[in-house]
């Protein structure tokens, strides 16, 4: 437990330094000595100052955890409505400066990209979802639930991506929403139909 919190120190006092001063300012010095611990203890957590931006991805699993969907609504009700959540919280929460900058991390690291891992609670999210609406009889059937997981993921990140090109400049919970819901409307099972 004692390690966790000192790992939530050090990617606190990190964002808080990002934010105040941005990230190419912020040296892993600075972080270690926002949150008073050694080089090692750092080091013990993460490789270099870029692993930090992974931890975006993480705080945005965690509001996914959080979320208590409403009775009620169908899947694809449910998704859109846990999206709006997130992209709220976004919008309150994370600069999209770093926003943009997890994204551009992504593009260029080489190896796994964290941000397209499915062992991510995001993908559980998006994967209950959308089976249970196969099922159901929402969500198309000719693609399999795993395309769909993935179709889904790929306009969300689209939305995402120029909602940072744009800087911000658009009601993410809003207009975002609104597009994503034209772009993935597609996977209804109604929408399947000649």
């Amino acid at each position: 437990m004692q390690s966790e919190s000192m790992r939530e120190r050090i990617i606190a006092a990190a964002w808080q330094l990002f934010d105040e001063q941005g990230y190419e300012c912020t040296t892993v010095e600075q972080i270690i000595e926002a949150c008073g611990i050694s080089k090692g203890g750092f080091y013990h957590y993460f490789h270099a100052k870029d692993d930090l931006l992974e931890e975006l991805a993480l705080l945005l699993d965690k509001e996914y955890e959080r979320l208590v969907l409403p009775e009620g609504m169908s899947c694809y009700e449910k998704l859109i409505w846990g999206t709006t959540q997130v992209y709220r919280y976004i919008e309150e929460q994370v600069p999209v400066d770093i926003l943009a900058l997890v994204y551009s991390s992504q593009v260029v690291k080489k190896g796994d990209k964290y941000l397209l891992n499915h062992k991510r609670y995001y993908f559980k999210f998006l994967t209950a979802l959308i089976s249970e609406g196969q099922r159901a009889g929402e969500f198309r059937s000719d693609r399999s639930f795993r395309e769909l997981v993935r179709f889904y993921a790929m306009q969300e990140r689209a939305v995402l991506y120029d909602w940072c090109i744009c800087g911000g400049s658009y009601p993410l919970a809003g207009y975002g929403i609104e597009m994503l819901d034209l772009f993935v409307r597609n996977i209804r099972e109604d929408a399947a139909k000649p």
